[in-house]
């Protein structure tokens, strides 16, 4: 017993020493420095246009539906991700897996529960199950022993790294809706730049690929060993090793718990006061009681705000650490009617850029000056814009919502108009001479927005003076 617990407990030092080491870096590390992602992601932005995207893909399962965009379109192969759209149905269950890329998943619709299982870390989570009845008239119980169970809500942001098994489960009354964008590129991921991902239970049907191929048979990664190995293993018998391996299960990676899943977990106000008490008395978080998730849907977490123009909150790792070892960080855009945000570019990551609700005219430009999207965004559609392509977004009469995941934990924005941008931050005279304007129309131009930030309302002198 002891033995194993030194065991557990050197393989958790382990884990946190290459976190800390090789991921998170040294506290001095400039804001500046790029993430780290694969070279070969480089030398592939060689896009001339921009479109709207949807899914290409669809697979169904027995309480859901999995939506795929198509990775090898060059947006993608640009920005070095993946991009997968899952609908959970009431009761059911995402089946266990792990994937080979770091990933953010951003909750569009409903609730429910997750489990991230971190190697190396105890189960700390204890629970008593009663039985069916057995041999007539007594219950039996059983205790159980996981790692933390988190809920979730819409607006929440959850993080999982590369190779962590991870589940997600509805027990809400309504579908859950999830966007999930993964990292091909991260250094994290040592196989080839496409996603993969392995299931630990059950199979699944591909569906029918782009221009009618025919999909293949995923099978979870147990199904590739032999029975009789696996049930040496496991210790039990043979029948039950077969069961593992899900041979005749086509449920697919998404199914339906009847009875609902009974698992320990704390309330949400528990989760919040463990939540503030690690930030109030200033321990750094360790690697086994990391946060995985954080809200940027609550209009009270806004960074910026207008009240006749709308909100924007950001996500970095200064806000949840553990984003230093996904390397990705996130945004949510709430624009109200007419509203704009500001001509602006991403210094040091390429934006996925996901539509939650309403539509918005987008702009973006590219390097040459040209115009390389110029079109309306709608609610379900996705649009990348790669690193230091400048783009304007406008909402239209219904609003316009938008959840932007990024490249890189700490990711920074440049304003062109308004408080703290490019123009404001230059002398009057430099503007003179770069656009050829009176010394009057220079200062129009650096200071018509006044103290604006970032997002701003339509101003009728501008169209009386057009």
């Amino acid at each position: 017993m002891a033995s194993s617990s030194l065991l557990s407990f050197s393989l958790c030092l382990l884990l946190l020493c290459h976190l800390s080491q090789a991921q998170f870096g040294s506290s001095q590390e400039s804001p500046f420095q790029s993430p780290r992602r694969s070279v070969s992601s480089r030398n592939e932005c060689r896009i001339e246009r921009l479109n709207a995207l949807e899914p290409t893909r669809t697979v169904r399962s027995e309480a859901g539906v999995t939506d795929y965009f198509d990775e090898d379109n060059e947006q993608f192969r640009c920005a070095g991700v993946s991009t997968i759209r899952r609908v959970i149905e009431p009761r059911g269950l995402l089946l266990p897996s792990m994937s080979n890329a770091p990933r953010l998943v951003y909750i569009v619709q409903g609730m429910g529960i997750v489990g991230l299982v971190m190697p190396g870390c105890p189960e700390t989570f204890q629970s008593f199950q009663r039985s069916e009845r057995e041999e007539g008239e007594r219950h039996r119980w059983s205790r159980d022993e996981h790692q933390k169970v988190y809920q979730f809500q819409e607006g929440d942001v959850l993080a999982v790294p590369n190779g962590f098994a991870y589940w997600c489960y509805n027990n809400g009354e309504n579908p859950v809706v999830a966007i999930t964008v993964l990292d091909t590129s991260n250094d994290a991921n040592q196989l080839d730049r496409s996603h993969r991902q392995f299931l630990l239970a059950g199979r699944q049907e591909q569906g029918r690929q782009r221009y009618g191929r025919e999909g293949s048979i995923k099978e979870n990664i147990l199904r590739g060993f032999s029975t009789e190995l696996l049930a040496a293993a496991f210790g039990v018998n043979m029948e039950l090793a077969r069961k593992l391996q899900c041979r005749d299960d086509t449920r697919g990676e998404i199914v339906r718990a009847e009875n609902g899943l009974q698992v320990l977990r704390p309330s949400g106000m528990e989760e919040e006061e463990r939540e503030e008490g690690r930030s109030i008395n200033g321990f750094e978080e360790t690697y086994c009681s990391m946060k995985i998730k954080q809200n940027i849907g609550d209009p009270r977490r806004a960074d910026v705000f207008n009240p006749r123009g709308g909100r924007i909150t950001t996500l970095n790792s200064e806000k949840l650490p553990i984003l230093r070892f996904i390397q990705m960080s996130a945004e949510r855009v709430v624009l109200y009617r007419n509203a704009m945000v500001s001509p602006h570019w991403n210094i040091n990551a390429h934006s996925i850029m996901y539509c939650t609700g309403g539509r918005g005219r987008v702009e973006v430009a590219d390097d040459r000056g040209e115009t390389v999207f110029d079109g309306e965004l709608r609610q379900g559609q996705l649009l990348i814009v790669p690193q230091n392509f400048a783009m304007l977004e406008r909402a239209g009469s219904e609003g316009f919502q938008l959840v932007s995941i990024k490249t890189s934990d700490r990711a920074m924005v440049s304003t062109i108009v308004g408080k703290t941008s490019a123009l404001r931050g230059m002398p009057v005279e430099v503007l003179m001479n770069s656009y050829r304007l009176s010394r009057d129309e220079a200062r129009r131009v650096k200071l018509t927005r006044g103290d604006e930030v970032a997002i701003f309302t339509p101003r009728r002198e501008s169209r009386a003076e057009a």
